[in-house]
């Protein structure tokens, strides 16, 4: 999900979440300059990070990877430390990547954004004929924000099938209204327009030339033990996100395309190199990705495809964040300072005492000047 609530300004500090930071954290590392720590940021964290929380965080400038350590445990009964390599959910950030791989078929001539969904679907409900791969990509279709629970088992053709028969709440191209639907009718025009699935499309087209080898659904065949167990608000184990029900090649369609994709820190700053460069996408492509297309005045700025676009005291940033009931991720491109900041907890809420969600892009701006201050 996108947290709405949240709007990104040019702070360089964030209020202190709970007491003193924990220290540590650098269980697991192997060479400084594989796993670097930047001092600055970590005195910073020490600060404003509740003891004891499980999180990574990694940050980069250009093609520098700067900082890149876990905190606290990514598996509180094994012992397990959180570190540069261990595999989160990344949440709605997945979107970022379905909107890349969208741009990717239109660089091969195979769609254009301005299509309409039936080009691609097939016979469409009268009501949503109108509907463009733009509006989809903008969350400006009308379309419901979900149809179910994540985990219910859900075909792509069940999928297809409650979207046409979901009444819109508005007018295609009319209003943002944020639809997770949206994106996994996009992963679903990615499967029918490439003829593979979608992890494989994205996997060959985008993973791969980004030398991303630990993102995906099923393709990295995990093991257990790389990827953190989710905790909720009272520090209850939620299990991994494969313990839930999922279909032998990923999560059902009520997920797949807006979310639930694995990844480490380390993989997205090899995500933050590849965008800037044009190993996966072309300048025009990568223009439509981070141009602010539909302005949001309750995020205080506008929406790409798969991007907040904000104009800050710190130039533009491109960001976004993905939350369940258990975990929290951010991601922001600082485009003028080509920095990037990324960081992801296994535990975003703690009852009575914190909760990330309430200085979030307090703590990313926090961090991305701590890389500016080492420039």
């Amino acid at each position: 999900m996108l947290l709405l609530v949240l709007a990104l300004v040019g702070c360089s500090d964030v209020h202190t979440v709970a007491g003193t930071g924990s220290g540590g954290g650098k269980a697991g590392e192997a060479t400084a300059s594989r796993n670097p720590a930047d001092p600055d940021v970590d005195r910073y964290l020490d600060r404003v990070l509740p003891p004891g929380l499980g999180i990574t965080v990694a940050a980069a400038r250009g093609g520098e990877l700067k900082h890149c350590a876990g905190r606290g445990l990514a598996d509180h009964a094994a012992k397990t430390p959180a570190t540069c390599d261990t595999v989160y959910d990344v949440m709605s950030i997945t979107k970022q990547f379905t909107a890349a791989a969208i741009l990717k078929l239109e660089m091969s001539g195979k769609l254009r954004v301005s299509d309409r969904i039936g080009a691609h679907l097939g016979s469409v409900p009268e009501d949503k004929r109108a509907i463009t791969l733009h509006q989809l990509l903008t969350h400006t279709a009308g379309l419901p924000e979900s149809l179910g629970d994540d985990y219910d088992p859900l075909s792509r053709r069940e999928l297809l099938a409650r979207v046409m028969k979901a009444p819109l709440r508005s007018a295609p191209g009319k209003e943002f209204r944020y639809s997770n639907a949206g994106y996994s009718v996009l992963a679903a025009i990615v499967e029918k327009v490439s003829g593979q699935s979608y992890e494989r499309f994205l996997a060959e087209n985008l993973f791969r030339p980004a030398g991303m080898t630990r993102t995906g659904y099923v393709l990295p065949a995990w093991k257990r033990e790389q990827v953190a167990v989710e905790y909720d608000r009272h520090g209850r184990p939620q299990g991994r996100p494969m313990d839930h029900p999922w279909a032998s090649d990923g999560p059902s369609w009520n997920l797949r395309g807006n979310g639930g994709m694995l990844s480490t820190a380390r993989d997205m700053f090899r995500w933050h190199r590849a965008l800037a460069g044009d190993s996966i996408l072309s300048a025009a492509a990568k223009r439509k990705l981070f141009a602010p297309q539909v302005r949001v005045p309750e995020l205080d700025g506008a929406y790409g495809y798969g991007w907040v676009v904000v104009d800050s005291d710190d130039g533009r940033v491109a960001w976004h964040d993905g939350g369940n009931d258990w975990s929290l991720a951010t991601v922001a491109e600082f485009r003028r300072d080509r920095i990037m900041v990324f960081w992801v907890s296994n535990q975003a809420y703690q009852k009575g005492k914190w909760n990330l969600e309430d200085d979030q892009m307090k703590l990313t701006h926090g961090i991305a000047e701590r890389i500016r201050r080492g420039a």
